[in-house]
């Protein structure tokens, strides 16, 4: 029996019994916008979502017959101000690097001495920070599960079949192969963070077997006392000297919350209304001083300040276990503004020797 290939549906079909009503399916492409999902063809009408599962749920929007060929693949819309800088722009050896700041706030970027004599600042290599383990979710066996509901791990989708053979049995049905970690998408190119395949097309994308294999998760169950676990929005930019993070916690208690930083860490405990909390550690690209670095509580977020320990540029907020599933060259641009580290928004200003390196040829 043929697979419908129409994003979204994905069903098996007698092509005795296809119609023009037959297929929901998304025409199409994914969104993936900093740190939203949507779909092109229907995104004014379901609201963008910030994680991979709640955009694999997003319901079709499109009625036609079901067919087995591969679709075109469309051009996957991203965000226009991409903070991924190509290998050959980038060298290999990156020095520190000089700001100068003049009376009326404009800042100089230089890595060479400046014509006054100021002498090249040289990085301190810092130790590489301690590897944060997954914390995955655990399937609450209590909860009453459907018949044919979907295992939400991803890169898994079986569906549930009984108690027995899904979730206590040691049979076929209850084997969840999956991937621990999120997707990540960087210039076209798709795959998982706890793995290094990558592919171009989405549809590939969503066969990319699972590199773990576990227990099914069909209801999550809470592992922090005292509330639901809720995810939030992470957001971040960079300057020379610091890293500026906003988490979205809307009305977090700062009373009954904690935020603890560490040299190449920081620790977030917030309590949320509900009663819900987000937990997380972020195990951070470079290191920070933790003495300089804060916090401030708002009623729609908190902002985190990290001073950082030099001033070379972060690559990422959070350094992977594994940095070879990043292309060579990854990095951030400075900048003041922006969302999940997006920025742009800012101009930096050269000095004359970098003027004239990065001046056209002619």
């Amino acid at each position: 029996m043929p697979k419908c290939t129409r994003k979204g549906c994905n069903k098996s079909f007698e092509e005795k019994e296809n119609n023009d009503d037959s297929c929901l399916y998304h025409p199409g492409a994914p969104v993936f916008h900093e740190g939203l999902k949507s779909w092109g063809c229907c995104k004014d009408v379901n609201k963008p979502v910030l994680d991979f599962e709640s955009f694999m749920k997003l319901p079709a929007c499109t009625t036609g017959r079901h067919t087995a060929e591969k679709p075109v693949e469309p051009a996957l819309q991203t965000s226009q101000t991409s903070a991924v800088a190509s290998t050959s722009e980038l060298p290999k050896t990156k020095p520190a690097a000089i700001v100068q700041r003049s009376s009326d706030g404009i800042e100089t970027y230089s890595t060479t001495a400046l014509a006054n004599g100021l002498p090249t600042i040289s990085p301190t290599p810092s130790a590489p920070p301690t590897p944060v383990p997954v914390i995955e979710d655990e399937d609450d066996l209590e909860v009453v599960v459907a018949p044919g509901t979907k295992c939400t791990r991803l890169g898994c989708g079986k569906p549930f079949v009984s108690q027995e053979e899904s979730r206590l049995g040691e049979g076929e049905h209850s084997i969840c192969v999956y991937h621990p970690s999120p997707p990540i998408f960087r210039e076209g190119s798709k795959g998982y963070i706890c793995c290094k395949k990558r592919v171009l097309d989405f549809d590939d994308f969503l066969k990319i077997e699972g590199c773990k294999t576990g227990k099914h998760l069909f209801a999550r169950k809470a592992r922090v006392p005292g509330g639901e676990v809720v995810k939030c929005r992470i957001d971040h930019y960079q300057t020379p000297g610091e890293v500026h993070v906003t988490v979205y916690a809307k009305k977090a208690d700062k009373g009954k919350s904690s935020i603890a930083f560490d040299t190449n860490q920081v620790h977030l405990d917030l309590l949320l209304p509900g009663p819900k909390r987000f937990t997380q550690t972020l195990n951070l690209y470079g290191s920070i001083d933790p003495a300089t670095s804060s916090f401030t509580f708002f009623g729609t977020k908190v902002d985190l300040l990290l001073a950082k320990s030099d001033a070379r540029s972060w690559n990422m907020l959070e350094k992977p276990a594994d940095e070879s599933i990043l292309p060579q060259g990854f990095n951030l641009t400075f900048g003041v503004g922006g969302r999940t580290g997006t920025v742009g928004a800012k101009e930096i200003i050269l000095d004359e020797s970098n003027k004239l390196a990065n001046a056209p040829a002619p």
